[in-house]
């Protein structure tokens, strides 16, 4: 998962002039019309109590200079509601402080493995996970499963997240029958730092809501004449810059000057990527393109976060919760995990023990992630057309049919970004690029129980 390389921040209305209801009203303008209002509010009103709660753990946040929480700005916020960690370390920090509270507590037992299939009783309910360690194969029955696994940036070519995030969890909730959700939306974070590296360093957003600008290699501003300017959501400003690079043009995150010079004490994590690549950014402007980033779409999960499956529940970036619909706002990914984690631990007194288990099912193959990453950022990018979307359905059909779990995933949002056509948030089509009505896409591989290495699973993609 990407959650140890947050930079921006956890999202709670906590200043004098804020309230959730403010919050859940940002959430549902940044998600295009797929947010669900419900669930915005809830899990806005849910972001003072947990800021609480972490710092009773003991997580550093940045303060004022009266003690105060210091609240950032990001884009397409109306108020100051950021609350930060080391600058820019918020992910890491908050990370740190829940391990030590895992380690503290007696009556967690971790264990360190690879997660290879589900384990599903005999009426397909899920109970527990079959895992792998030092090439030994081992069960671990559970009575309820939480898929926690992150997002699908690694299945790009440029992404900023690591390179496991190729959509495991996502694979191994559709193969047990799970009905997927809006799989097509997919963040492109505009400023993802253009100096070759894989995965890409990423300029955190919070910089353009400290003064940093896009401009060109001639000075111009990049997203002149855009409504929200720098600071739009970030589907518009990934599209400004995909643009300005389409025309030739190259784009640049200007912090040249004071906010540049203060970066090593205000963004320490980008002021030492900045340094790694050579660039001073007090008097450099940073290269910048847009990059697989977050994955709105999941597994469709209700409001305790349990799927279609009986047993098995999803969180964070592998979930559909309905708060990010169509564009995530930034800064409300940590904030939902940190929420939907108390809603699922609150559901768990009803779940009945793990019935009888079959035998471990045949593991997937390996894939060929090079050519699915060239597939993706080729074809299922910041722009898309019926007629790439097409190619990659294809290509990554053929992926799939060995049974490999990434280009299982990977035909999946292609898939869904094929049959959505219309533009909206984080999926815009060049050949259909107004909105019609706001609709869920919502998908099932047509044969859960069949196993791995038959191709018509994929062959025939998905069942609407």
């Amino acid at each position: 998962t990407a959650t140890g390389w947050a930079q921006g921040g956890i999202a709670a209305a906590i200043g004098a002039d804020d309230a959730p209801s403010l919050h859940a009203a940002d959430t549902e303008a940044a998600g295009a019309g797929l947010t669900d209002p419900a669930v915005a509010l809830r899990v806005a009103a849910e972001g003072p109590r947990l800021i609480d709660w972490l710092v009773s753990l003991g997580a550093p946040f940045d303060r004022d200079a009266d003690g105060a929480l210091a609240l950032g700005l990001e884009a397409a916020h109306g108020r100051r509601r950021i609350v930060r960690a080391g600058g820019d370390s918020t992910g890491g920090r908050v990370l740190e402080t829940l391990v030590r509270a895992v380690f503290a507590t007696p009556s967690i037992e971790v264990v360190t493995a690879s997660v290879h299939d589900l384990l599903q009783d005999e009426n397909g309910a899920a109970a527990g996970v079959v895992c792998e360690r030092d090439g030994a194969r081992f069960r671990i029955r559970a009575r309820a499963v939480v898929l926690a696994t992150g997002g699908v940036g690694a299945l790009y070519a440029s992404t900023t997240n690591p390179r496991g995030a190729t959509g495991r969890g996502l694979a191994l909730a559709a193969r047990a029958g799970a009905v997927m959700r809006d799989l097509e939306f997919v963040q492109f974070h505009p400023t993802a730092i253009a100096v070759g590296a894989d995965p890409m360093p990423l300029a955190t957003e919070a910089l353009r809501g400290e003064g940093a600008r896009l401009v060109d290699e001639t000075g111009a501003a990049v997203m002149a004449g855009i409504a929200g300017g720098d600071l739009a959501p970030r589907d518009v400003v990934a599209r400004g810059i995909f643009q300005a690079l389409a025309r030739g043009r190259t784009v640049y995150l200007d912090t040249r000057g004071a906010l540049g010079a203060s970066m090593p004490t205000r963004f320490p994590t980008v002021a030492g990527l900045c340094a790694t690549a050579g660039i001073d950014p007090a008097r450099q402007a940073i290269p910048v393109r847009p990059a697989a980033h977050y994955h709105m779409g999941g597994i469709r999960v209700d409001g305790t976060c349990a799927s279609s499956v009986p047993g098995l529940y999803a969180n964070g970036e592998v979930a559909s919760t309905g708060l990010h619909g169509a564009n995530r706002l930034a800064s409300n990914s940590l904030l939902e995990a940190l929420a939907f984690s108390g809603f699922i631990a609150d559901a768990f007194d009803a779940m009945p023990p793990a019935a009888v288990l079959p035998e471990i099912r045949t593991a997937r193959a390996s894939s060929d992630l090079p050519a699915i990453r060239a597939i993706m950022e080729r074809h299922v990018g910041v722009v898309r057309d019926a007629a790439g979307l097409q190619i990659a359905v294809d290509g990554l059909s053929r992926l799939a049919e060995t049974g490999c779990d990434a280009a299982l995933t990977a035909l999946m949002m292609a898939q869904a970004a094929l049959g959505r056509c219309e533009s909206r948030g984080g999926h815009w089509r060049s050949d259909h690029p107004h909105a019609a009505p706001a609709r869920h896409t919502e998908a099932t591989l047509r044969s859960p129980g069949a196993a791995p290495s038959e191709p018509a699973r994929t062959d025939e993609a998905l069942a609407r």
